[in-house]
């Protein structure tokens, strides 16, 4: 996810408070957030796949999916 394609959320974000959005716009719009959302969900499984629990005795222990 680029920083142009976060710029174009926004700029439709801001289009749409102001005058509305075509059908193609809207069609984008989903798009492009369905593509961030998976980005962001992608982020945090990796920054999660990548945190230990360090117990009292110094024990590193992988967190478990539930």
């Amino acid at each position: 996810m680029g920083p142009n394609t976060i710029a174009r959320i926004n700029e439709l974000a801001h289009k749409a408070k102001t005058v509305g959005l075509t059908a193609e716009e809207i069609a984008e719009r989903d798009t492009l957030r369905k593509e961030y959302i998976a980005s962001v969900k992608a982020n945090l499984v990796g920054q999660l796949e990548n945190t230990y629990l360090v117990d009292e005795k110094g024990n590193k222990t992988k967190l478990k999916h539930k």
